[in-house]
């Protein structure tokens, strides 16, 4: 197999669209994903508007290259091999947030903590649960990111997205048939471009207090200190993951450079110099134990990106 998947007319074409500035090639995604692993992208596109991520997706798929979207790189494992063809990046050109009244429009780039902080700077109130999850907008609509009680399918009024072939499309809240870590994205391959968010009018001190109580909360019982992708197994019907993992004796478990937290067993975390095979096999090893003792199969939460090296 081509080891580079980026066809010279592809990026010729796309250069006429986007200024080289916005492209970097060879880049390891390790930068880029919150568990700080993952082997380089043949090319990696940053655009700054709608406009740009449907030329990109309309020229990709015309030439047949791979493409693959990041959010903030923080629900992913990123393999060693890296991922070949074209990675589209969401950063800080697509991290807009603006309001209407009760109502805020953000771009998929920004920060679950970001547009937490400026609804609660508006007095808007609903969206304090998102205050500590590790995500960009776009991937938490992708996935339906919830935390606390609520998720985005509770907030989200519409979505604007574009298809694969580079059509701009408006999504209602039910054309996204949202259910627990699910959306219609991850069917149809849409990428979510702008979020529109639907929100309450609040007492400022209340909200600022809720997001403070949350905050705390978080930072007791998660292992922010440490490189992850956040919590790494789905809830299990009527069960809670890291409860199975820890009744295993699997806290502070090691492979390689991936360990399973010492501080809440449902998260694994890069310990130093993990590999992406480190986080994986240890992933395989915990599901073994937990499903020889508990009869419960474990599935991870967490999304595989690209190929294995070949070392």
């Amino acid at each position: 197999m081509e080891k580079n998947k980026c066809s010279r007319a592809v990026l010729q074409e796309i250069q006429k669209s986007l200024p080289s500035t916005r492209m970097l090639f060879s880049e390891p995604l390790a930068k880029y994903t919150t568990f700080k692993i993952g082997g380089p992208a043949d090319c990696i596109i940053f655009p700054s508007s709608v406009q740009d991520v449907a030329t990109v997706l309309s020229l990709t798929n015309e030439q047949q290259v791979p493409l693959t979207i990041l959010g903030n790189g923080s629900n992913v494992l990123v393999l060693d091999g890296g991922i070949r063809g074209i990675v589209l990046k969401f950063d800080k050109d697509f991290a807009g947030i603006r309001h209407e009244g009760a109502r805020i429009v953000a771009g998929a780039g920004a920060l679950l903590s970001d547009v937490s902080t400026y609804a609660s700077k508006q007095g808007l109130t609903g969206f304090e649960f998102a205050i500590g999850i590790p995500g960009s907008v776009g991937g938490a609509v992708f996935m339906n990111a919830g935390a606390y009680e609520s998720d985005m399918s509770c907030v989200v009024n519409s979505v604007t997205a574009v298809s694969p072939l580079g059509e701009i499309r408006r999504f209602s809240r039910q054309d996204i048939a949202f259910r627990y870590r699910h959306s219609v994205f991850q069917e149809n391959h849409y990428v979510v471009c702008e979020v529109e968010i639907d929100l309450q009018k609040g007492e400022n001190n209340h909200i600022c207090q809720k997001m403070n109580e949350l905050t705390l909360r978080r930072e007791s019982k998660q292992p922010i200190e440490l490189p992850s992708a956040g919590s790494t197994f789905k809830r299990p019907p009527g069960q809670f993951a890291g409860t199975l993992i820890d009744q295993a004796g699997l806290k502070g478990f090691k492979i390689g450079g991936a360990q399973v937290s010492g501080k809440h067993a449902g998260f694994v975390v890069n310990a130093g110099g993990a590999t992406a095979q480190d986080v994986l096999t240890l992933i395989q090893e915990v599901q073994r134990r937990v499903q020889n003792q508990f009869g419960v199969l474990l599935q991870p939460e967490v999304r595989v990106l690209g190929e294995e090296s070949d070392h």
